[in-house]
């Protein structure tokens, strides 16, 4: 099979109209991308899942069993399936850029934190989005890493309980606890501080309830560790203040209690392209109408970015950041803000050659309407792909686009592109991979197509 051909198969698999006929097809053909696709998809039809569930090669099983797409019901058929590097699949879940996978059901958890294979136990609680119910009962587990997760369910467990994990003889599930009540508890702080190889050491020096002994110590040692500590006596916060290191005064400038006079007299600097963490105490404050105007009001960025990220920003205040001087600002309002202004998507997009505004077009809040009076004749091929969005492109316009060396592989994909005009694509050599993906395309040039490239009928 040719790379052409391949390349062909690769765009029917994630053509969102290809029928269950096509994709039996596509799953018999020797390509493992195409393969790959298929058991990525969504809302596959029960045909297509009982043939990827039946398959001889367990990598599609592991695919389809690490699908963010696929049902939960559906990947939960894989449990007991006779490669354990599946079931791992199954116990790792979806691995996903942002949010959180959809829960497989509480009895297939269940059973996995049971697989006599300690490896899919440990990650089933370290990837898998386990209920905090379930993880409560590993408290007492005698596998210590799920005693470690049971942690994460501090909040829930009984009092006796949570002292047991305190205590735990495993250093690991002992640190893990004391993470929970450190905030409150300086005795916890400064034991896993004083392991400094410890993980989670720097955690707890950050938000954990200090000692003035280990404050002292630790300001010396590891500053950056405790500058944005809350229980940083005020003297030592105005001795870090002029700490010779900039990320250290940066670090404490954003400290909550500081006014914007006290933010003002440190000598911090934030660089545009430095990648800045929400800071926690804002995004714990997130419900708080006051904070979040205080911080999106302030003359420190990385305050401003921080309220950014909040969806419960008010909407003058989404105005407000809309206008502000920092790209990464306006970035971060238009990923995560449920209703970031249209026209900032669109500003950014045609304003900004970071890779990130890439992704706003597929933001829903992303204009459409008028973009081909706007942009189908700008010189810039990034502009005049917009007018493909529009509602009211009309159909001339839309075969020019097929004609336009910049534009065309996007419009060969356009739903609304004639039939006719669209076969003419099929069977140009340089297009026909382009028109593949097409969703108007019919099911008969499908599985034309699949002739071509030679995959088996069924």
């Amino acid at each position: 099979m040719s790379d052409a051909h391949e390349a062909v198969l690769a765009a029917l698999s994630w053509n969102p109209s290809a029928p269950g006929s096509v994709l039996l097809r596509l799953l018999a053909c020797d390509r493992r991308r195409v393969r790959r696709n298929v058991a990525e998809r969504r809302d596959l039809p029960e045909a297509v899942v009982d043939a990827i569930l039946a398959d001889p090669d367990p990598s599609l099983r592991m695919e389809f069993a690490g699908s963010a797409r696929a049902d939960p019901a559906q990947r939960a058929r894989l449990l007991d399936d006779p490669s354990w590097k599946v079931v791992m699949s199954l116990a790792m879940g979806p691995v996903l850029y942002r949010g959180r996978a959809e829960p497989l059901p509480d009895w297939v958890y269940e059973r996995l934190l049971a697989h006599p294979e300690p490896r899919v136990r440990h990650e089933t609680v370290t990837s898998s989005p386990v209920p905090a119910h379930l993880l409560a009962r590993l408290a007492d587990h005698t596998d210590g890493r799920l005693r470690q997760a049971a942690c994460r369910a501090w909040d829930i467990l009984p009092g006796a309980t949570q002292d047991a994990l305190l205590d735990d003889p495993d250093p690991q599930v002992r640190h893990a606890a004391a993470l929970r009540v450190c905030h409150r508890d300086a005795e916890r702080t400064t034991w896993p501080a004083e392991e400094l190889a410890d993980p989670w050491a720097g955690e707890a020096l950050g938000f954990g309830l200090l000692s003035r002994e280990l404050a002292e110590r630790m300001v010396a040692e590891r500053p950056a560790s405790v500058a944005p500590n809350p229980s940083l006596p005020p003297d030592l916060v105005r001795q870090l203040a002029t700490h010779p290191d900039p990320y250290v005064r940066l670090l404490v400038s954003a400290r909550r209690e500081l006014t914007e006079r006290e933010r003002a007299a440190i000598d911090y600097t934030v660089d545009p392209e430095a990648r800045l963490g929400t800071l926690g105490w804002v995004w714990a404050a997130r419900d708080n109408p006051d904070v979040l105007r205080q911080c999106a009001t302030s003359a420190h960025t990385w305050l401003r970015r921080s309220a950014a990220v909040c969806p419960e920003l008010a909407p003058e205040l989404v105005e407000l950041l809309a206008q502000d001087d920092d790209f990464a600002v306006r970035l971060l309002l238009c990923e995560f803000h449920p209703e970031a202004p249209p026209e900032l998507l669109l500003d950014l997009y045609l304003e900004q050659t970071h890779r990130a505004v890439e992704m706003l077009v597929n933001n829903p809040l992303f204009p459409a309407a008028g973009l081909a009076a706007r942009f189908a004749t700008a010189e810039d091929h990034r502009q005049r792909r917009l007018a493909l969005r529009d509602p009211g492109l009309t159909a001339e316009s839309l075969e020019a686009f097929t004609r336009d060396p910049e534009c065309r592989w996007e419009a060969a994909r356009d739903p609304r592109l004639p039939l006719p005009r669209l076969r003419e694509l099929l069977a140009d050599p340089d297009m026909t991979s382009s028109a593949a993906g097409n969703p108007g395309l019919p099911a008969e040039d499908m599985h034309r197509l699949l002739d071509a490239a030679g995959v088996p009928a069924r």
